[in-house]
């Protein structure tokens, strides 16, 4: 074999491993779970609460989506959702039980729960899961997405995957406690949302009304978080008695 035939083989491999693509990753495996809470069906409780917005609400924005004209088509009107009040009331606000019950894993076979890309949006807003659960990311949309998770905790890996044109579902595993972890699209800025891991199976994300509702609570003296991704951490002190429903009110002012 000559020089040049050498040369020539060598920069052929070389290019060949320089293209290669990195395989696409993997769904994370489920976890064992840890045993939950022990709840007798006969004496557990629920919390019921709203949370209320004091002053003057920001106006919600529309998002120029022009960039991309599968996105400027969409019939859906794409506003900014920092802040969704209704009548006083806030809605996207994660709320759980941060104490008062050992925390635990989500049960092997819990469905994974949805965060849909349609719209050129994130869809719902916020979302919530326990610790070990799954988040199944979808597209919706005819166009490429990006999802870019960014976590704060150091038990939750990050995310930064394309998902092709009404493409298959990406599953992701989030392995501890973490409140608020964004969730971004590099192709299309203004695109978020929020994933909350809950350090046990006690937690909501309040409706547009503001309304929220824990049930199956253990009777039991508990703290309870409310947390907005712009307005911070509000912690309150409740009592969840015997068969009965506790009520629960958080109020969050603009900063």
């Amino acid at each position: 074999m000559t020089l040049r035939s050498t040369s020539l083989l060598l920069l052929t491999a070389l290019a060949i491993t320089g293209c290669k693509h990195e395989a696409a990753p993997k769904n994370v495996e489920t976890v064992q779970s840890s045993p939950g809470p022990t709840v007798d069906p006969a004496t557990a409780g629920s919390i019921t609460g709203v949370v209320h917005f004091e002053g003057k609400a920001p106006a919600r924005v529309p998002i120029d989506m022009s960039m991309d004209p599968a996105c400027a088509f969409s019939k859906d009107p794409n506003l900014s959702e920092q802040f969704v009040v209704t009548g006083g009331k806030l809605g996207n606000v994660f709320v759980y039980v941060k104490s008062g019950i050992a925390p635990s894993q989500a049960p092997a076979g819990t469905p994974a729960v949805v965060l849909d890309q349609k719209g050129c949006r994130y869809l719902p807003h916020v979302v919530a899961v326990q610790q070990g659960g799954s988040v199944e990311f979808r597209n919706s949309d005819p166009t490429m997405h990006n999802i870019h998770t960014m976590p704060s905790t150091v038990g939750n890996e990050g995310v930064d995957i394309s998902q092709a044109p009404m493409g298959q579902p990406q599953t992701h595993q989030f392995k501890s406690p973490e409140t608020m972890l964004p969730v971004r699209c590099n192709n299309h800025p203004w695109m978020n949302a929020f994933v909350n891991v809950a350090p046990n199976p006690y937690f909501a994300v309040s409706g547009t009304d503001g309304s929220f509702t824990i049930q199956g609570l253990p009777p039991g003296n508990y703290t309870l978080a409310a947390v907005h991704e712009k307005l911070g951490e509000q912690d309150i002190q409740i009592t969840v008695a015997p068969k009965a429903t506790a009520s629960a009110s958080f109020a969050f002012t603009p900063k």
